[in-house]
This record gives C-alpha cells, sequence and structure tokens, in this order.
C-alpha cells in the first residue's frame, strides 16, 4: 500500500450509513466522560423544562459518529491510506439545531480534499447529518494528516 492518499477522491461523497439512534444513555456517559455538567445533559426534566425533546447532547458527541463514519474513506483499500501513518488534525462541528435523546441521525461523508503538504498530505473530510426526513442536523469537518516517508 502506498503512504500518499489519491488525490481523485476529493470531491467524493460515499452513500449514506446507517441510521444512528442517539440514546440519553450516550449522551450523560460522553457528558461525563468529558466533564460537561449542565443538567441539560443529564436531567430530561431540566432538558424538557428548556423546549427540548430529550437530554441535549454536547455538540463534541458527534465525533464518534463522524470518525466511524469516516471509517468508510480510510478503509476504502483505493484511497491510498495507510492509518498507521494518519495523526488528527483538528475537528470542527456546525450545529443547525440541538442533537437530542431520540434522534435517528444518518450519517453521509465527502472527502472534501486531498492535498500534499510538507512532505505529508493532509485530507479534508466533512460528514454531514440529516434527520431520517433529509433535514440537516450537523456537520462536522475533520482535518487529518497523513504522514510521508
Amino acid at each position: 500500500m502506498t503512504t500518499t492518499p489519491d488525490p481523485s477522491f476529493a470531491g467524493r461523497t460515499y452513500p449514506a450509513g446507517a441510521v444512528h439512534e442517539v440514546s440519553s444513555a450516550k449522551i450523560a456517559e460522553f457528558a461525563r466522560a468529558t466533564g460537561a455538567t449542565s443538567p441539560l445533559h443529564l436531567d430530561p426534566e431540566a432538558a424538557r423544562a428548556a423546549g427540548h425533546a430529550g437530554v441535549v447532547a454536547p455538540p463534541t458527541f458527534l465525533v464518534s459518529l463522524a470518525q466511524a463514519t469516516e471509517a468508510q474513506y480510510i478503509e476504502d483499500p483505493a484511497s491510498g491510506i495507510d492509518f498507521t501513518r494518519v495523526v488528527h488534525g483538528e475537528e470542527g462541528f456546525t450545529l443547525e439545531r440541538p442533537v437530542v435523546a431520540g434522534d435517528r441521525l444518518v450519517p453521509t461523508l465527502t472527502v472534501e480534499s486531498v492535498r500534499a503538504a510538507g512532505g505529508h498530505a493532509m485530507v479534508t473530510t466533512r460528514v454531514d447529518m440529516t434527520d431520517e426526513a433529509g433535514a440537516p442536523v450537523a456537520s462536522v469537518r475533520s482535518m487529518l494528516v497523513v504522514r510521508g516517508d
């Protein structure tokens, strides 16, 4: 396998992933692990009092779903990615609305860019998440550095 990602993957969108149901237990687990102490993340009554249908996920909660979806690209043998050479560069989140327990999200991966920089490859991906009706919920943009030889 080459250690150079194939630049022709830039602009490629993979088929939508399976529906992912957001649970209050996973939200609470993530909130505790990251020190997010707002009652909106842990207390269903507080979340409902604030106008939400369920507990609200911290914005960074979506990173695990985004990374699982990025596996479509990273594990694609034609991509040219050697995962042993991948270093996470940055992550950004855009929320169209809060993510709450009970949401059923559909993730779709797009490889936005693949470029060379200082002997390494910089790959930017975006995972768009919609509800089952196709309404936008959030996007997670990641930059991966694939170390050169």
